[in-house]
């Protein structure tokens, strides 16, 4: 058989966003430099680290790759540093959820779960291991958010979320991320949105399906307009792998609009079927007669 020509391109011949050209056009890694009249010798701190910002060297390492992205930067970086996420629920969605937000430097978490970690939890609730059942998942929640990232801020709540304590619980949040499992507290945290004026990210599983939206009243419908009825209450079947997929986006809603980048899922639901692996938008318009946010528009 005739013998295979042996490929030798280097980091430096490949071009587009992620070439070492473009990184050191963003300061992102050092140029090489001669020192003592050899090729060598970078400087300790590549130039953007050197910048007045919010950010500490570490963290511009730790961060470098998300801020290649175009409209992120080191701005995009210190927006999400100076933000505050409410997540209600650390279960299957609110474990890819806050663990990619902490992951991407997202500076206070206040995360709320009023349940114990049960064993039937584990197949789906990454946050959690089996040494910490029968503990709140609040707390477990917070231990495994400050291994992956101890730069971030968690505050853990372990108090049901209903119409006296929402308030208190979301504090000075400005977006909510819903990753709950029952329609009530939807609801709740829907009709608290709409008052105060703040983002909320919604995702819902079932199965290998699940369903994602942000509402952002009154640019949006709200949860209620979506979903007017409330389904009937009880167990209902899930794979592991769906919250993981829906909380992951839900993650990505939650980053682009506090950097501020892309297009987020407004009027829009987004439905997803693992089964065959298909994605669909379905538009989504304000009820006239929703009794939560009809009168306030």
């Amino acid at each position: 058989m005739p013998k295979r020509k042996k490929l030798t391109h280097s980091t430096t011949q490949l071009a587009g966003p992620h070439s070492v050209s473009t990184l050191r056009k963003k300061n992102l890694i050092p140029s090489p430099e001669r020192v003592n009249g050899k090729r060598g010798g970078a400087p300790e701190n590549p130039d953007v680290s050197s910048k007045p910002s919010g950010l500490t060297n570490l963290e511009l390492k730790r961060y470098q790759r998300q801020m290649l992205l175009e409209g992120w930067d080191v701005k995009g970086q210190e927006m999400l540093k100076k933000s505050c996420v409410f997540i209600a629920g650390a279960g299957g969605l609110g474990s890819p959820v806050a663990i990619y937000l902490a992951a991407a430097g997202v500076g206070r978490l206040r995360i709320c779960d009023y349940d114990t970690l049960e064993v039937s939890n584990l197949n789906r609730q990454i946050l959690h291991t089996h040494t910490r059942i029968g503990k709140y998942k609040a707390l477990s929640a917070k231990i495994t958010l400050k291994k992956i990232n101890p730069h971030v801020d968690v505050e853990a709540f372990f108090e049901k979320i209903d119409e006296k304590s929402v308030s208190k619980l979301v504090g000075d949040a400005t977006l909510i991320v819903d990753c709950m499992d029952n329609f009530p507290t939807r609801y709740i945290l829907n009709d608290f949105a709409v008052r105060k004026g703040l983002v909320l990210v919604h995702g819902s599983i079932w199965g290998l399906e699940g369903r994602l939206t942000t509402i952002r009243f009154p640019q949006t419908p709200c949860f209620a307009c979506i979903f007017p009825d409330s389904p009937p209450s009880g167990v209902f079947p899930v794979a592991g792998v769906t919250p993981g997929v829906i909380g992951c986006l839900q993650a990505t809603e939650v980053i682009k609009y506090l950097v501020g980048i892309g297009e987020n899922l407004y009027n829009k639901l987004l439905v997803y079927n693992g089964k065959n692996m298909s994605f669909q938008q379905l538009k989504v318009r304000p009820d006239p007669e929703c009794p939560v946010c009809s009168k306030l528009r």
